[in-house]
């Protein structure tokens, strides 16, 4: 009966959109032990802030390594260089499509509306508007196959634009803006904020890009690399667990996410202020969206294999349901 009861309850909190109350944090570790964890300086990963002071109380002791892209993230779980990381929940498919099974998704981090950041002076109003204009992209990128995928729902030839392939981080998508060498962007907070704040450009809010049914609006994935998963799995339960508390108590409060935000990447409190009103932290990927993004990546070619199920496969948030009540 007591089962039964649980199992109603979470089918009810699924149903409703009714949020999950983290359980009681795991027992500390009987013996020291050590967990390689990678990031990547991104708003939505905020909670990486917290992560390590929560560990400490179970016996365990992080080791820190940082990425500029998700894909040098995904690049390092697969060589088990590190333990755990971020990563596009796109990387799924590449993993895949790869042949290896070496990265587990655990669960997403959060999500937003993405709107297409325009430089002032730029008049870029509606989807038309975008005929001849200079937009600058990061090819293979988590935000392009989510600008590339609304493009091809709506029936937008994607040569409507002209791209402009800009290499680096996002410091090089808003020094290109500020030089006035294109005229909008497809970026990722919290540059995209950076960019408004600074009065450098504008969100056009009728070009939303997030909702495409290929890709969705997740801004990324938690995983593991499958050997972690074998031999540190009870660490790899207690980052979660200690991720997890810290994205509840961010979640709580715009003023002390944003503070989190300014620590965690270093940008002052009125662009993170800004950054932190749009993004709404926990996670909103499952295994369909997944096998979505893996059919997309295959149809438009940016992976050569069919491999919807087997990325689904990769994809295991048991671990984060176990966590939850």
């Amino acid at each position: 009966m007591k089962l039964l009861t649980s199992l109603i309850g979470f089918a009810l909190s699924v149903s409703t959109g009714m949020a999950l109350a983290l359980g009681p944090a795991p027992a500390p570790l009987k013996d020291k032990a050590t967990l390689t964890v990678g990031y990547v300086k991104v708003g939505h990963l905020s909670p990486m802030l917290l992560v390590e002071e929560e560990l400490k109380k179970m016996n365990i002791e992080v080791k820190r390594a940082e990425f500029v892209r998700y894909a040098d993230a995904r690049t390092a779980l697969l060589s088990n260089s590190v333990d755990v990381s971020a990563v596009g929940a796109g990387d799924l498919a590449i993993v895949a499509a790869q042949g290896s099974k070496n990265l587990i998704g655990l669960t997403g981090v959060g999500s937003s509306p993405k709107y297409l950041v325009v430089r002032k002076g730029a008049k870029i109003d509606d989807w038309g508007d975008i005929n001849g204009k200079k937009i600058a992209i990061a090819p293979g990128s988590a935000v392009w196959f989510q600008w590339a995928m609304t493009l091809i729902e709506k029936n937008i030839p994607y040569n409507s634009f002209t791209p402009v392939n800009v290499q680096g981080g996002g410091t090089a998508f808003v020094q290109a803006m500020k030089r006035g060498d294109i005229d909008a962007m497809v970026l990722w907070e919290p540059f995209e904020s950076q960019a408004v704040a600074e009065g450098d450009a504008y969100f056009s809010q009728k070009l939303e890009y997030s909702q495409s049914r290929a890709v969705g609006a997740e801004l990324g994935m938690l995983a593991a690399s499958g050997e972690a998963m074998t031999q540190k799995k009870e660490l790899v339960r207690r980052f979660l667990w200690a991720y997890l508390k810290a994205e509840e108590t961010l979640s709580k409060n715009k003023d002390v996410f944003a503070d989190a935000y300014s620590k965690y990447t270093g940008l002052p409190l009125n662009v993170t202020k800004e950054s932190a009103k749009i993004i709404k932290l926990g996670g909103v990927l499952n295994k369909d969206q997944v096998s979505r993004l893996a059919e997309a990546a295959f149809k438009q070619g940016i992976v050569q294999k069919e491999v919807t199920k087997e990325a689904a496969a990769l994809y295991d948030d048991s671990m984060v349901v176990e966590l939850k009540k």
